[in-house]
């Protein structure tokens, strides 16, 4: 039996055992996590390698020569077109020829439309021809066309508010001027909706002035939609110089009549593809970041600023990252979508292709404003990985890259993956003159300058090869799906 005393011993003897224990699990737990943490961070090793794309790849890089092959050797590529063809046998043949490891193609299903004819006259007070184009979907005129009297509105909104008979019988002409290219999204709607609107209130026809800030003789394309409960009505662009002639003939006090020739017709389902080239990643190869852009361009130019240079730009980041032997932790895939312009297509059909596979998209970020300089970097990522979207922010400050929030939106063809939980990056390209070629038949390669174009292949160099190593995930999946959930409350 034990005595008091050896009770006594014992207990000192359990206390310093019990506190030994819990001292060298305290020491252990503290180094663990400070591991965790190191690991939770770029090494500096990482950083240099990712200083070293940035410097390197701004001078090296592959985005300019792709782009003079694509509006050289295919040109114009209109969704449903044989440019479309073109554009993807070029695509898959020029991944192949980068050295991309793995090259493929997912179909994607769209309804198509041809344009045709495109013309329009002032008949009076003051007869002069215009200078218009179609808009995208658009309906025939009559085989000879149609002529009204033009009833002019600032805005879609003030058309929508005017009475039924102001507008029946009349052709409306929608005189929103875009000032800058932040009012895209405000002036856009005239185009996309226009026409069913101006339908409600018996208008024939529909002509607007170009979303764009341009102030050349050159007309903006564009898609428009009809709605399923109203009559279908042509629909065209005027450029801006003939939408400022117009209104001044219209201040005249003159009725002024407008002649409108369209001959663009539906032209039945065709299939096209995603293109798609992915390098593999070293350790997680299942796992990747997604870059790319758009492949399909309007009919007018030859598609180089909208969008050749976002498909230039990600198939040149990821090809650098290949030809200078570095291969990150996670797959690199660039995707080519099919038909972006008339309806966002090749993004929808990709999604429902990879929907199970949401978790497995380390970060997106599509290239679809232009040829560069990228000017910010935002993200949305889970909280844990916002140290890692600080360094990666750190080495690319030198190129004049701003932060941003962690709120991003990736693109066009990407903003549904976004929605989907996939973790996400907007490199927001500088547009200030996109819109003075954008869907025009001035989109052409001559506008492009090697220094803006090789500053966005190099930022997207380093984005894709950071995203790439990261060592943890960014959240893509129910994480983040959480995060957007809990946003819509």
């Amino acid at each position: 039996m034990f005595n008091r005393k050896d009770v006594q011993r014992l207990k000192k003897t359990g206390l310093a055992v019990l506190t030994s224990c819990l001292l060298t699990s305290t020491i252990a737990f503290a180094s663990a996590t400070k591991e965790n943490n190191k690991a939770a961070v770029f090494s500096e090793k990482e950083l240099q390698t990712a200083a070293w794309i940035r410097d390197a790849a701004r001078t090296d890089n592959l985005s300019y020569k792709i782009l003079e092959s694509l509006t050289t050797e295919v040109g114009p590529r209109m969704a449903g077109s044989p440019g479309d063809a073109l554009a993807v046998a070029w695509a898959e043949a020029k991944f192949k020829e980068l050295g991309f490891d793995k090259v493929w193609k997912e179909p994607v299903t769209f309804p198509s439309w041809k344009r045709g004819i495109e013309k329009a006259e002032i008949t009076a007070p003051f007869p002069q021809a215009l200078v218009i184009t179609a808009l995208g979907n658009t309906v025939a005129t009559p085989q000879n066309g149609l002529t009204a009297e033009l009833v002019e509105f600032a805005t879609l909104k003030e058309m929508q508010a005017a009475p039924i008979d102001k507008v029946r019988g009349k052709i409306v002409f929608i005189n929103h001027k875009m000032q800058n290219s932040n009012e895209y999204g405000l002036v856009v709607p005239g185009r996309s909706k226009g026409a069913s609107e101006a339908a409600r209130k018996g208008a024939v026809a529909i002509v607007i002035r170009s979303v764009g800030t341009d102030s050349h003789r050159l007309p903006h394309t564009g898609v428009m939609t009809y709605d399923a409960d109203v009559a279908q009505i042509p629909a065209a662009a005027m450029s801006n110089p003939d939408a400022d002639m117009v209104a001044r003939m219209i201040k005249r006090g003159k009725p002024v009549t407008l002649k409108l020739e369209i001959s663009a017709s539906a032209a039945g389902t065709y299939t096209s593809y995603n293109v798609i080239g992915e390098m593999t990643g070293s350790e997680l190869p299942n796992e990747y970041v997604l870059i790319g852009g758009h492949l399909d361009s309007w009919d007018l130019g030859t598609g180089a600023i909208d969008d050749g240079a976002g498909c230039a730009i990600t198939m040149a980041a990821a090809e650098f990252i290949k030809r200078s032997g570095l291969r990150p932790k996670r797959s690199i895939r660039v995707v080519l979508f099919a038909n972006e312009e008339q309806g966002l297509f090749g993004g929808k059909a990709y999604l429902a292709a990879h929907q199970s596979q949401i978790a497995r998209i380390q970060a997106a970020a599509e290239a679809d404003l232009g040829q560069g300089p990228v000017t910010k970097m935002a993200s949305f990522v889970r909280a844990e990985a916002l140290p890692l979207v600080k360094q990666m922010h750190t080495v690319l400050a030198p190129l004049g890259i701003e932060a941003g929030d962690n709120n991003a939106f990736p693109g066009p063809d990407m903003g549904d993956l976004r929605m989907a939980g996939a973790a996400s990056f907007g490199l927001a390209l500088k547009a200030d003159d996109y819109f003075d070629l954008h869907h025009t038949p001035d989109d052409t390669f001559d506008k492009i300058e090697p220094a803006r174009i090789n500053q966005a292949a190099a930022t997207y160099a380093v984005f894709a090869w950071m995203a790439a190593q990261a060592p943890m995930s960014f959240g893509s999946g129910a994480e983040l799906l959480s995060v957007i959930k809990a946003a819509k409350k």
